[in-house]
């Protein structure tokens, strides 16, 4: 009897605390919910193990089908390897569902004998590599980058902002804002260091509010495709869009308002052997007019060549540029020659690298007169740290028409994430 009175009082404050704790927990119906689920979910992965256990036991005829039975569905068309970032980035990207995300960055250090110039620590840029697949055919990829100026303001640049239609592999197009397939460098590597082997673009490539002779983005539309060729591997690209604006202008790539009626073009042929894959060539033409304020009017025409060799292990780059400005209705024409070439050798983590790189713009030049002539060797080492990061250490010597040469050196932490 006594025993029994135990038992009730027991079970009595046993069921007054759970309904206390029902009152005090508003999650209570919710935790119980999440429990039936787990067990709902451990039920459906017990099922799915007495199934795959079943298949495995059946007849080894029946697995091994012949190999006409099923024939592989054909690959979707990929948007232009010039506007996608290169195959060497690690694992996949991280993100919200329909959004991927690719975060890359650098931090150096860079010491020079230039006059005017002071030994500093700096940040580089934050790059968000962002993609969307919105169908099988049409997608939308954006390149945002964060970064200090000269004076030390940090600002917002939208590099890159397409919206890309894919229906096969002989025609691919994308609206807005990319990098001009000028060349092989500004569409290899776009605004990333950790990508690069060196610390930083070759001079001729570099971008336009850094002082670079080339319009490296563009805003307009952009077409490339296949072109039936067997294994030769040959590829087209047209694009038409605003151009660069003069260096009178404010901003040097015209995002919204052209200075002029008309229209920046480009065409390009490529060609990746099949029997080289590690190979690639190209040559380009570009053609537009600009109108810097208080000048003649200048017809632009930019020829481009490359010869490239990447593979894992060894790398060599060589790049050639001719720029022709010929002013207003007269018939001066200034000609301005740049080229680059680079090597590399990889030893494990560890690659050593030189480059050589030349640029010669007149001093009558209507747009670029101050960059002059620059030309030197570079010479550098570049370990990756891991799957993720890469030190870096470089020399640089530049020597100048009619300035004193300098000699720098670079050591930068680069990362993607």
């Amino acid at each position: 009897m006594r025993l029994g009175l135990l038992l009730t009082c027991l079970l009595g404050r046993i069921v007054a605390g759970q309904q206390r704790a029902a009152v005090l927990n508003p999650d209570h119906e919710i935790v119980q919910q999440l429990i039936e689920r787990v067990k709902q979910l451990e039920a459906e992965v017990r099922e799915l193990k007495a199934q795959r256990a079943a298949s495995a036991s059946a007849p080894a005829q029946a697995v091994s089908a012949p190999a006409t039975a099923a024939q592989p569905a054909p690959e979707p068309a990929r948007p232009a390897p010039s506007q996608t970032m290169p195959d060497a980035m690690p694992g996949p990207s991280a993100g919200f569902a329909g959004m991927q995300f690719r975060g890359f960055s650098d931090v150096q250090y860079h010491a020079s004998d230039l006059r005017g110039e002071t030994h500093s620590f700096s940040l580089g840029q934050f790059n968000l590599f962002i993609t969307s697949r919105l169908s099988d055919r049409l997608s939308v990829l954006a390149e945002a980058v964060v970064e200090a100026d000269d004076h030390n303001a940090v600002g917002i640049d939208l590099e890159r902002l397409l919206l890309q239609y894919t229906p096969s592999d002989y025609f691919n197009v994308s609206f807005g804002r990319y990098h001009t397939d000028i060349g092989w460098y500004n569409t290899a590597y776009h605004h990333s260091t950790w990508l690069q082997t060196a610390t930083g673009r070759p001079f001729l490539f570099e971008f336009e509010d850094r002082g670079g002779i080339l319009p490296v983005h563009n805003v307009g539309i952009s077409v490339n495709g296949r072109i039936p060729s067997g294994k030769l591997g040959l590829r087209y690209v047209a694009e038409i869009g605003n151009g660069r604006a003069s260096p009178s202008r404010p901003e040097g790539v015209q995002n919204v308002h052209d200075e002029n009626n008309g229209k920046a073009v480009n065409f390009g042929i490529m060609a990746r052997p099949e029997w080289l894959r590690a190979f690639r060539a190209g040559f380009s033409v570009y053609r537009d007019r600009l109108t810097p304020e208080g000048m003649p009017k200048v017809g632009q025409t930019i020829l481009a060549a490359y010869a490239v060799y990447q593979a894992s292990l060894f790398e060599f780059l060589n790049e050639a540029v001719f720029i022709r400005n010929a002013i207003g209705e007269t018939t001066r024409v200034i000609h301005s020659p740049g080229f680059y070439t680079q090597v590399s050798r990889r030893f494990g983590a560890v690659r050593p690298y030189f480059r050589y790189q030349y640029v010669n713009v007149p001093d009558s030049d209507p747009l670029f007169p101050g960059v002059g002539l620059r030309y030197g060797p570079s010479l550098g080492i570049r370990y990756d740290v891991s799957e993720f990061a890469a030190f870096k250490v470089q020399y640089d010597r530049t020597d100048r028409r009619r300035l004193s040469g300098f000699n720098g050196v670079t050591t930068q932490l680069s990362f993607t994430f």
